[in-house]
């Protein structure tokens, strides 16, 4: 029987503003909800102010509100929790096989995706914390933060208060590092070597803690997954002092009743922020959330610099074979013949460079039907590969890169999508569908234990794994995760190239349905 304690002789854990209870299970010591900050709309995060007694740490915390609410889709692959959703959402969780002071465990601190506008610490269900605990002897960490138009809204034009209203999301993100570095040691952590790891958006947002100087000392090791963002893609087409000006228009203010916007009602503030963005669409001005280089945040190492600080910490980068080019109907192409999977190459790529890509893609992945080379991600990979190679050679600790490649048993097979990877890296495949295929198990072991390993030592080598070599110039080793794993070098120089120089453009996009003429408000959440 499970041993489950909710009670007087629940863990209870002081922390530098007072004592929080949580609750044992199975083994783990549980602590959700913990406020790490609090912050006025548009400014910087503050300490939360000390208290006595005991506080409950028994529930999550609340998310930040998104602008627009998801229609849940493909939960058999990527299944959510939906929960309820305040500005005011600077909470943490913590899972932890024990608090002894003395243990020093490797600390491994969750950023979730969703862009830089949606998501939360609980958002896929495969977040949780509790196998990696319990498994693997690590504390684990996972944090909301203020997203969208609460986070990266940027004021700076309307007053010097506003300075950093632009990267207030990623302050928070600083402000929860260092309630860890202050904590967690009381919790069984060590405050001098935590992972800051993300996905996606979360990926994006560990190499922009790279670039900020107040966290410099507050972690040790990076993991970017499916988070290096091509330049640009997160960019407004309009400038910032359009967008607040379309934002006042639409509650009737002007350009000088700015400061009333921080007293405006969440849910009026996110329907105006929503019709701003619509009108500028409408003006053919894209509106994107996204942090900003400033005083605060140096640069995109791509574009500019990576920061000392940054070429000093262990570094892992990877995406998937898909990301987002696996979604819709594809039909049944493990059922194809070898001369139908042939011509469905060819017939996307054209005759000739169909025959060039087939041929590099036998090469790179001998053990991968061919007929998913259409779907070969050209999105997050030319980016992941440059920065690999840029912070390889600038850098005096290691870098490492994988690559997640399996095809899975659904719908007549199924190249691995974006957000596919993360429940094997949790150990969590058992709590995802999909992920109860073929070699699941043996992606469980090897995929958390190359994180683990890499928190604890900042190499990712573990049983189960070939030879894993750091990358260097010229010669970018890759860890090939699928039901075969392989250790590549160069695996992406041949095919990439192709791929990019002979893939068809995009179909064109049908306008979307009139308002009046959907069934259903929101829109799809695939991440």
């Amino acid at each position: 029987m499970k041993e489950f304690v909710m009670s007087k002789e629940s863990p209870i854990v002081a922390t530098a503003q007072g004592k929080l209870r949580g609750f044992r299970f199975d083994g783990v010591d549980h602590f959700f909800g913990i406020r790490y900050a609090k912050a006025k709309r548009f400014q910087m995060p503050e300490p939360v102010a000390p208290w006595e007694g005991v506080k409950d740490a028994g529930s999550y915390g609340m998310n930040c509100p998104v602008l627009d609410e998801p229609m849940p889709t493909g939960e058999v692959m990527i299944p959510h929790r939906f929960w309820p959703s305040s500005e005011h959402c600077q909470y943490l969780n913590v899972w932890t096989d024990g608090c002894d002071p003395a243990a020093r465990k490797p600390v491994l601190f969750w950023i979730h995706g969703g862009g830089y506008a949606a998501g939360s610490a609980i958002e896929q269900v495969c977040y949780d914390g509790f196998n990696l605990a319990k498994k693997d002897g690590v504390v684990v960490v996972t944090v909301n933060h203020r997203l969208n138009a609460f986070g990266y809204l940027d004021l700076s034009d309307f007053g010097e208060k506003y300075w950093n209203s632009v990267n207030v999301g990623m302050a928070d993100l600083v402000a929860a590092l260092r309630w860890v570095k202050e904590n967690i040691a009381n919790f069984g952590g060590d405050p001098g070597n935590v992972t800051i790891f993300g996905q996606s958006g979360g990926g994006g947002k560990v190499t922009v803690l790279g670039q900020i100087p107040e966290a410099e000392d507050l972690f040790q090791k990076m993991i970017v997954m499916s988070g290096v963002i091509p330049a640009g893609e997160f960019d407004s087409q309009c400038t910032s002092r359009e967008l607040v000006l379309e934002i006042l228009s639409q509650l009737g203010l002007g350009e000088g009743d700015v400061e009333k916007l921080e007293k405006v009602p969440a849910p009026q503030f996110i329907w105006a922020v929503n019709g701003a963005v619509k009108a500028l669409e409408a003006q053919g001005k894209r509106v994107g959330w996204a942090p900003q280089p400033n005083a605060y945040y140096t640069c995109d190492p791509l574009e500019g610099d990576f920061s000392a600080s940054s070429l000093q910490k262990p570094t892992m980068v990877g995406s998937v074979i898909a990301e987002f080019t696996s979604f819709g109907e594809k039909g049944d192409r493990q059922s194809l013949t070898q001369q139908e999977r042939e011509a469905a190459v060819k017939a996307h790529f054209g005759e000739e460079s169909g025959e060039k890509i087939l041929a590099a893609f036998r090469k790179a992945f001998p053990h991968t039907n061919p007929a998913f080379a259409p779907d070969y991600d050209t999105m997050f990979l030319p980016a992941t590969v440059a920065y690999v190679k840029k912070k390889a050679a600038q850098a005096s600790a290691p870098v490492y890169n994988y690559f997640f490649s399996k095809v899975f048993d659904l719908d007549g097979g199924k190249a691995a999508w974006h957000c596919s990877d993360i429940p094997y890296f949790f150990h969590n495949g058992e709590l995802v569908p999909v992920c109860h295929q073929v070699n699941g198990e043996m992606l469980n072991q090897v995929m958390s234990g190359a994180f683990v390993n890499f928190a604890k030592t900042g190499d990712p080598n573990c049983p189960g794994l070939p030879q894993w070599d750091r990358c260097q110039p010229g010669k970018m080793v890759t860890m090939v995760f699928d039901d075969v794993c392989e250790a590549r070098e160069n695996l992406q120089e041949e095919l990439l190239p192709l791929v990019l120089q002979y893939k068809p453009a995009p179909a064109p996009q049908p306008a979307p349905a009139p308002a009046e003429d959907e069934e259903e408000s929101g829109s799809a959440w695939v991440f």
